[in-house]
């Protein structure tokens, strides 16, 4: 833990973060794209609102943020540029074509499974690059949907599984490790509770090389670590339904984003080739 400027900062490598949520006000109205793999690991892509680990995907990310400011939070201006905005509007003849809306296009489109099967590849070395397609609006309001879900998921009602009580004990939230049946139909929480009947759906929505719930069961457990031996426990002492409760969200907003991202147009690809495809614009 360092000071600095008369406050403590828990993390010295906050690398460009401080010009893109410098006040908590910021993590009101801007948005980034946060984007994994790069070889490593499978692609993967998320939307955030506030300030994201490096290690966010298990694996070093890079975020995109729609604005940037000044340390002290003033001066914000749009991180695409006008260059950008232009050539947008200029291949889609629609003058009213705005930055967020091509923030949207672009997430929209590194969803896209045929994008990602293309450009496999590429993904794997380079940033992605963003082809113009022709249906731009359909890429832009399905990804306002997607996006609405990833940043506010904990705000949704739990999809409602089938719980399944011990009659031999009393119902308990605490979670030591929980665990998927082999079919992935059942999860237990612990020796009290077990969810069943998880929709298939929920494992085709990836976050890089496994599910988001698969992630959450990795994530919320008991940990040691082994040199200090200080034991890690994610239950919320305010909040113990937290957990069981973060599962059927999960779930939710993991089968709503499947359903969003197989309805975004099947061609990804522009009919006509722009000047240069694909190009980069982040």
């Amino acid at each position: 833990m360092l000071k600095a400027r008369n406050q403590f900062v828990m993390n010295h490598r906050q690398a460009v973060f401080p010009r893109i949520f410098p006040t908590p006000a910021t993590e009101q109205e801007n948005r980034v794209i946060v984007i994994g793999g790069y070889g490593r690991k499978d692609f993967a892509v998320f939307a955030a609102h506030t300030l994201t680990d490096l290690n966010f995907y298990a694996d070093p990310t890079q975020c995109f943020p729609f604005y940037i400011y000044d340390e002290d939070g003033d001066y914000r201006r749009e991180n695409i540029t006008d260059w950008a905005m232009d050539r947008f509007r200029t291949h889609y003849d629609d003058h009213t074509l705005t930055k967020w809306d091509i923030f949207f296009y672009v997430y929209g489109m590194l969803h896209h499974p045929g994008y990602r099967e293309h450009f496999v590849e590429n993904l794997k070395t380079h940033l992605p690059g963003i082809p113009l397609a022709d249906d731009f609006r359909a890429f832009c309001l399905a990804s306002e949907q997607l996006t609405r879900l990833h940043l506010h998921y904990e705000e949704l009602t739990p999809y409602p599984l089938d719980w399944v009580e011990s009659v031999d004990m009393p119902l308990s939230y605490a979670v030591e490790k929980m665990r998927l049946s082999h079919d992935k139909n059942i999860l237990t929480v612990n020796d009290s509770l077990t969810l069943r009947n998880i929709p298939p759906e929920v494992f085709y929505y990836r976050l890089g090389n496994r599910s988001a719930l698969e992630w959450v069961i990795d994530q919320y457990q008991v940990k040691q670590d082994k040199r200090s031996r200080i034991r890690s426990n994610p239950r919320r002492l305010e909040d113990v339904e937290y957990i069981v409760r973060l599962v059927g969200q999960v779930v939710r907003v993991s089968m709503e984003s499947f359903a969003i991202v197989q309805g975004l147009p099947t061609e990804f690809l522009p009919s006509v080739a722009p000047a240069s495809s694909p190009a980069t614009f982040l």
